[in-house]
């Protein structure tokens, strides 16, 4: 009841920090740990295998995915169920997430092992590179049978309003894998398969702690038997308002087989070992605003379920504030200090120079991404699925994927029309969010006038 009743009364300044804050650290720490992965992966086995880390991660992705539609979907009708009073309601919905991710999980790991060297040729996979994208995700598949539900489950405890909970999950994984890797890596020399190992039993203490906290009494949600009943009509729901989720993860797969064999193409191993850098960088710097999302969707979920449309606006317009504020200042460190950053993972020469040069033109309309983001988040909180898939889907599938098929091949410009389609499509994405987001502003006041 308190925390409800914080979600509902608290000042939005302060709630939003008190759930924003706990979900930016952990989503910092965790893309630290995909920063220090990479960087062992390339100091301690060379930029080949970094090349391999970039062609199994979209199946990482998947697995990512499947846990996010799950994990987002049952968090947005527990925010609104909460804010509705109904803990049953809000209890059966997190009983059936659980069942949901452990039956996802396995199907994962099974089909993923049986088809995995067609997966990775498909991916993008080179002759060079297979060997050291197999021996990683053969690991990294034994682990999706548990890890999709710490993902999801820490979904669920953000949206009872358990911010630092969700965070010390987090924080307990990304440590222990950041030590494992050190220790597989250099100290016993397990080459890649070393790293996937670190990962793998770091998600499995995840778990555990987890698993603690849900059933030794101090979660809201009292999680029991008959909750896990399946309820079809629930899981559809879960899966059509997380769906937008999976859609953007799924999405993300698509465009790494696509980036994978045009980067081959176009620059070869060393252009593919480029991405994967500069994508770790992206990610560290997107991190946080995630993490201002995961704060923003509970308190915008419950108070559109209590029927508070102020606080709803309020939010939104704070969390705009927020990841720009961060947009910005992640986008000056990239500009500014391009070839530290990229001489982090490997001293090879070829490596920085041509991470550089792309580093600098994909981040470029970064400071302005924020909006998107947030008005994608807040169309799934409200579990309105349709303009949610559509803006999710905007800056991926409408606007990256034709501008990285076509430019590369105008004028010969090859990587560097890769590269430019980054921007281009962050800049068209956000100018189709604000002309939605303004729409639904205008719904959510007459709604309030009514």
């Amino acid at each position: 009841m308190e925390r409800n009743n914080r979600l509902e009364n608290e000042k939005m300044t302060k709630l939003l920090i008190n759930l924003s804050l706990p979900a930016t650290i952990g989503m910092i720490v965790n893309a630290l740990y995909n920063i220090v992965d990479t960087i062992f992966i390339g100091r301690g086995i060379g930029y080949l295998a970094i090349g391999g880390l970039t062609i199994a991660f979209p199946v990482q992705m998947i697995i990512m995915a499947v846990a996010q539609m799950i994990g987002i979907g049952a968090a947005s009708i527990i925010s609104r169920s909460l804010g509705a009073k109904d803990m049953e309601r809000a209890e059966h919905v997190a009983g059936n997430s659980f069942l949901a991710v452990g039956v996802l999980g396995i199907l994962i790991c099974v089909l993923g092992l049986i088809f995995i060297d067609p997966l990775l040729k498909i991916f993008g996979a080179t002759d060079v590179l297979l060997p050291y994208a197999k021996e990683y995700l053969q690991v990294i598949l034994i682990g999706s049978i548990y890890f999709p539900f710490a993902v999801s489950a820490n979904n669920l405890i953000r949206a009872e309003g358990n911010a630092k909970v969700a965070m010390i999950s987090m924080l307990i994984g990304t440590v222990l894998n950041i030590i494992l890797d050190y220790i597989f890596i250099f100290p016993l020399n397990m080459g890649i398969r070393g790293a996937a190992l670190a990962t793998i039993i770091s998600q499995l203490i995840t778990v555990i702690y987890i698993l603690f906290y849900l059933y030794g009494g101090q979660s809201t949600l009292k999680v029991k038997l008959h909750h896990l009943k399946p309820d079809f009509k629930i899981i559809y729901e879960m899966m059509a308002v997380g769906f937008p989720s999976f859609a953007r993860q799924a999405a993300g797969s698509i465009i790494a087989i696509i980036m994978n064999h045009s980067l081959a193409f176009y620059g070869g191993e060393l252009a593919i070992s480029v991405y994967g850098v500069v994508n770790r960088v992206i990610m560290f710097l997107f991190m946080p605003l995630f993490g201002i999302v995961q704060g923003m969707q509970p308190i915008a979920g419950y108070n559109y379920g209590a029927n508070r449309i102020d606080r709803v606006k309020e939010v939104v317009k704070l969390s705009i504030i927020a990841t720009t504020i961060f947009a910005v200042a992640s986008t000056l460190v990239g500009e500014l200090f391009p070839s530290f950053i990229i001489g982090m993972f490997d001293t090879d020469p070829a490596l920085i120079e041509n991470g550089v040069y792309a580093l600098r033109i994909i981040i470029s309309m970064v400071p302005i991404i924020g909006v998107q983001i947030i008005g994608a988040a807040l169309f799934q909180a409200l579990g309105k699925v349709v303009p949610s898939l559509l803006l999710t889907l905007s800056r991926q599938v409408l606007f990256f994927i034709p501008f990285v098929l076509i430019l590369p091949r105008i004028y010969g410009l090859g990587l560097l029309g890769i590269w430019i389609s980054f921007p281009l499509a962050d800049f068209l994405s956000t100018l189709f969010t604000v002309a939605l987001l303004k729409r639904e502003m205008k719904i959510m006041e007459k709604q309030q006038n009514a």
